[in-house]
């Protein structure tokens, strides 16, 4: 039987399937197509220069025994690689390379990439060399599990943190997203998992880094021509921290990138922890093979703090400044500010400087002064909570019957409003959204923001109750 470029690639790919992970499989091997078959020569189609360099530097070896066993030991391997940033599909500017293990004497001149072990990357972070040692891990040891208080709220992200922590990489919570409001505590506990991993294998290279910082080192890097070791610099990492991964959105370049590195982190065993302000779900212009690896591990969320742990959190504050305050104003500051960590935090040390700056007690009076004009001077996020009762109020309904899984046609509809109100002032996700609003889920929350949206153009009642509650919750 005469062998093809195709009948030759099918055997190897047989070879090659068996001898590697799947995952690595389908990212690497499937996407090439065979293009000719000239003598021993097999020319491949792959579809960018960093998907070449990639098959160079990780699996020309069972590259070349795949070959031989079909072509014999004169085999050899030639790339047809599609340029990148090439834009025409009609006729796309390919390269033709030679595999850098085809034959010792390269007779068309071409200059082969360096081994990744000979030479010395540029790493993004300008510190020179890639030792181990001279990797900084960008951590800022305030931030630990010991100052994070535990409360109903934040428990699941917790004790998932914790475990990564004990067993970087060797759990299931691998990625690791950690979603939720401003003010939280979702970079506080990235912090944490970062420090604990370095206290408890200092060998392991730990990097925690924005990802407003990552798209910019992305993109100084292709100016610089050092795309690639900015690639291989990021592959090296043992635990991988990205704040904020959802302002990835819209940036295609920095999302194939961190695509790649994903990968290869995952497939190493390597830690990968995410922090953003919303769930997977509620991300938008990410692309979809990026948001299913996020789902791959554990996204869990970190809701408003409760009572009880705002009073916690408060205590714990001023037992590390070493000041004593009677706990009726920790009280009074816990019960009027509700929305996050940071605000809880603002207010004490405004109250704080205040009493010593005029050399004044700690009074209710003091306060409830400082707190007033905090809440007025900060532009306050409407809870959940208040938007059900406000909705409530205007139906004339309890917040339980609201609440509660009557299909009542004003009920639903006055639901459905509560719904859609959290949803466009609040930050919370379409899953906490409905947790707090009669443990519904966050299909049910879309389907209601939808209705919403076609009663308000369609019914002039509807919209009349869209308006006022509006003002209701503005004013």
């Amino acid at each position: 039987m005469t062998k093809t470029a195709s009948s030759v690639w099918v055997e190897c790919l047989s070879f090659i399937e068996d001898n590697i992970k799947p995952q690595a499989y389908k990212t690497w091997f499937e996407p090439i197509k065979p293009v000719k078959l000239s003598g021993e020569a097999l020319t491949i189609q792959v579809p960018s220069k960093f998907f070449y360099e990639w098959l160079e530097e990780h699996y020309i070896k069972l590259l070349r025994v795949a070959l031989v066993k079909q072509l014999g030991e004169d085999a050899k391997l030639i790339y047809d690689v599609r340029m990148e940033n090439n834009y025409s599909s009609n006729n796309p500017h390919t390269v033709k390379i030679p595999s850098s293990n085809r034959n010792p004497i390269n007779p068309q001149g071409i200059s082969f990439p360096m081994d990744v072990n000979k030479r010395e990357l540029k790493n993004p972070f300008i510190i020179p060399g890639i030792q181990k040692v001279k990797i900084e891990s960008q951590l800022n040891p305030n931030y630990n599990f010991e100052n994070f208080i535990e409360g109903d709220s934040n428990r699941l992200a917790r004790s998932a943190s914790m475990a990564v922590s004990n067993k970087p990489g060797g759990t299931s919570f691998n990625p690791l997203l950690i979603y939720g409001g401003v003010g939280l505590g979702k970079t506080h506990l990235a912090h944490a998992i970062g420090v604990e991993i370095k206290d408890k294998y200092p060998d392991k290279i730990v990097l925690y880094i924005s990802s407003e910082k990552f798209t910019q080192q992305y993109i100084d890097s292709v100016k610089g021509n050092s795309r690639n070791d900015f690639i291989h610099f990021y592959q090296m990492i043992d635990v991988l921290i990205i704040d904020d991964v959802q302002f990835l959105s819209g940036k295609t370049g920095t999302q194939d990138v961190f695509f790649h590195i994903f990968n290869h982190l995952h497939q190493n065993g390597k830690q990968v922890i995410l922090t953003s302000d919303k769930a997977p779900v509620d991300m938008q212009d990410i692309e979809q093979r990026l948001l299913s690896r996020f789902k791959w591990g554990l996204s869990a969320e970190l809701q408003a703090p409760d009572y009880e742990t705002r009073v916690s959190i408060l205590q714990n504050q001023l037992y590390r400044d070493g000041v004593e305050m009677p706990f009726e104003i920790v009280e009074y500051i816990a019960k009027n500010i509700k929305s996050n960590v940071r605000e809880l935090e603002g207010v004490l040390i405004s109250l704080i400087a205040q009493a010593s700056f005029n050399r004044k007690e700690f009074t209710l009076a003091l306060t409830k002064q400082i707190v007033d004009k905090f809440v007025k001077n900060t532009k306050r996020e409407v809870s959940i909570e208040y938007i059900q009762k406000i909705v409530s109020n205007y139906f004339e309904l309890d917040v339980a019957t609201l609440q509660s899984k009557t299909r009542k046609r004003h009920i639903v509809q006055a639901r459905q409003l509560a719904m859609y109100f959290a949803k466009r002032m609040t930050k919370a996700s379409l899953a906490s959204i409905g947790s707090q609003i009669g443990k519904r889920d966050h299909a049910t929350v879309l389907h209601a923001c939808k209705t919403v949206d076609n009663l308000t153009e369609t019914d002039k009642q509807f919209r009349k109750y869209v308006d006022d509650i509006t003002k209701k919750l503005t004013f």
